[in-house]
């Protein structure tokens, strides 16, 4: 019996001294690389920090080592196609106001990276160069914990931004003007990492020892991160929708997630993953779904990769539990650009696109397998060639685009847009936004916060959301905040939803509806409303006829998405001049549902499901989030 006292004893003792140990490692990493055997850049060049002109199909060759020997595997030989985009989200909780005034507790996603982007209305997702950029390198200072010079503040960009809650006074701080204070957009936590930068020069002072972190660069970025900085920004940071995620086709997109724990549930173990919605070809284990794949714990942090897919409107979601966090606010929008928008300028759409199907190519170059659309064979691909070459759907629209069919500006001065690979200009539009509906039950998220069980039988949507706000909050632009309980003031809906036109002009809305339990139908009074897409699909047959059709409302479900161009240009009235007439500078139309019940904020009427469309001149044109009329 002593024997067996003293063994524990010894094994208590053992643990206390395990325990007391230093860290070797840490949870919390990121992960965004300059090369990838998919997008070389062996010499660290920057060549992946932007999207090349699109002249071609990407051309391989098999890779091989400094003998000569082939390695197995295929490498990009010309014609790299596509980039490397990066983002960081935290998964925790947090406060969004409504339109009545009401703060609401949430289950949410946080920005950690693309701050000031993603407060102006943008994407978070940043190429290597500037993900990849601590903070206080981009200030240019030493950091400072004792005076917090070049240390992040807890409640960053808003507290930097000045932005206030005085509890009957909201000011919203002046993060979207010019010379903002914050702007930075790396990745939070983002540091040279020390342990490998002392471990390599000891190994290098001794001859014949292995360096302990032989892939590090000279700058010691690595993915290693400050867990402080991580919990200063990532916690009650939580967004309504979480923040937006765009990226191109030919892209490598690496998505890291970051679980800081739920500080008004710390009963909760709450893990939480990121399941990119319609993805078409995701290995299980990116795939967030935890029955298959893997769930992110407390302190932990998890990178997603995907080679980007088809061009269209997407969402991503937790998959724990989804009708709970997917009601608490653990949704975003995605949407990918195509691969059309890289025509340079002066090409011809149809002859580029027969380029991404494998037709038409010149002498010695081979189709690219990966983008090449073959109806006959695989009938989910939407990059068909148009059956005929529609002239009323390329004519030009402004002095720049003089040449139907073929790649200009738009009316704002800007290389032409389109929302998917048309080969024909019939998705080009001037404005983009990303619009997603959703809803909130008040009573559901107070019980949420309040350690009651929750009753899914009862859930009923009282707020109808775009972008996380409803009327009349969905027409104010710039960023909304909210003071958590942490007393800190946070932009909790970043995303505004104004639609702003060019007089003459097209705005493409993309559209997702992550409701849990209801529809929702969007209708337009005054511009015609043209479907181009739905569930991230070009609406176009397998012939190549376009099935495109114009209408003044549209349904969706919860899981739902759709791509839709308000045209306020002369082709959707018919003659010349037409367009000016209707739609002249200065009118404003509405964006709304015409079911009743949802145009009100739980117990107020006159709000809900609706915002603003306003018709701008083209020189009043801002960047998105603006005071004036604002773009993408």
């Amino acid at each position: 019996m002593a024997s067996r006292k003293l063994g524990i004893l010894w094994l208590l003792v053992g643990l206390v001294c395990i325990a007391a140990l230093p860290a070797s490692a840490q949870s919390f990493r990121v992960q965004c690389p300059t090369s990838t055997v998919t997008h070389l850049d062996p010499g660290n060049s920057g060549v992946n920090n932007a999207e090349p002109a699109y002249t071609g199909p990407t051309q391989f060759g098999p890779a091989k080592d400094a003998q000569g020997n082939s390695l197995g595997y295929l490498i990009p030989t010309s014609n790299q196609n596509g980039a490397i985009k990066c983002q960081q989200v935290s998964g925790g909780d947090g406060y969004s106001t409504m339109a009545n005034g009401v703060q609401t507790f949430m289950f949410s996603f946080g920005p950690l990276s693309g701050l000031a982007d993603i407060a102006n209305g943008f994407t978070g997702a940043e190429p290597p160069y500037i993900y990849n950029q601590p903070y206080a390198s981009f200030l240019g200072v030493v950091p400072n914990p004792a005076t917090t010079t070049g240390i992040l503040l807890p409640g960053d960009p808003a507290t930097t931004d000045g932005a206030a809650d005085s509890g009957s006074a909201y000011t919203p701080g002046i993060g979207t003007l010019p010379g903002a204070p914050f702007q930075w957009n790396g990745a939070v936590g983002i540091t040279p990492d020390l342990d490998c930068i002392a471990g390599n020069a000891a190994a290098a002072a001794t001859p014949g020892t292995a360096l302990p972190c032989p892939s590090l660069p000279a700058n010691g970025i690595d993915g290693h991160v400050d867990p402080r900085q991580i919990m200063d920004i990532g916690a009650m940071n939580g967004n309504i929708p979480a923040p937006l995620s765009a990226f191109d086709e030919d892209d490598e997109f690496f998505l890291t997630l970051t679980n800081v724990g739920m500080i008004m549930r710390p009963d909760l173990f709450e893990q939480h993953t990121i399941h990119f919605h319609g993805y078409p070809n995701a290995s299980s284990v990116y795939d967030g779904v935890p029955d298959a794949s893997v769930a992110i714990n407390i302190g932990g942090s998890f990178t997603y990769y995907y080679l980007a897919p088809d061009a269209g409107t997407y969402f991503w979601h937790c998959h724990i539990t989804p009708p709970e966090h997917l009601q608490m606010g653990m949704v975003s929008q995605l949407y990918v650009r195509p691969r059309q928008n890289r025509v340079p300028a002066g090409g011809n759409l149809n002859t580029y696109l027969g380029y991404q199907n494998g037709i038409g190519l010149p002498t010695g170059v081979s189709p690219d397998l990966r983008t090449a659309c073959n109806p006959a064979v695989d009938i989910l691909c939407s990059a068909t060639m148009p059956a005929v070459s529609n002239a009323s759907l390329t004519a030009p629209r402004s002095s720049t685009n003089s040449v139907s069919g073929v790649q200009g500006l738009d009316l704002l001065g800007q290389p032409q847009r389109y929302v998917y690979n048309d080969g024909d200009g019939s998705t080009a539009y001037d404005t983009d936004y990303a619009l997603q509906i959703h809803g909130f039950d008040p009573n559901f998220h107070f019980v949420g916060m309040t350690f009651n069980p929750e009753m899914f039988v009862d859930m009923k949507d009282k707020f109808f959301l775009l972008n996380g706000r409803s009327y009349p909050d969905t027409a104010q632009p710039g960023p909304m905040a909210t003071q958590s309980s942490d007393g800190r003031v946070h932009y909790s809906q970043p995303l505004p939803a104004i639609i702003d036109i060019p007089v003459g002009g097209k705005a493409a809305l993309r559209i997702a509806d992550l409701s849990v339990t209801e529809y929702a139908t969007l209708a337009t009074l005054g511009i015609p409303m043209k479907q181009v897409g739905h569930m991230a699909k070009l609406l176009r047959d397998q012939s190549g006829n376009n099935l495109e059709f114009y209408t003044h409302s549209i349904t969706l479900g919860g899981g739902e998405s759709l791509d839709v161009i308000l045209d306020a240009s002369d082709q959707s009235c018919g003659t010349p001049g037409c367009a000016a007439a209707l739609y002249p500078a200065g009118s404003v139309f509405y964006l709304y549902t015409p079911q009743l019940d949802h145009l009100s904020n739980d117990q107020e009427n006159f709000g809900g499901l609706m915002t603003i469309v306003r018709i701008c001149n083209a020189t009043d044109f801002d960047i998105k989030g603006g005071t004036t009329c604002h773009y993408k």
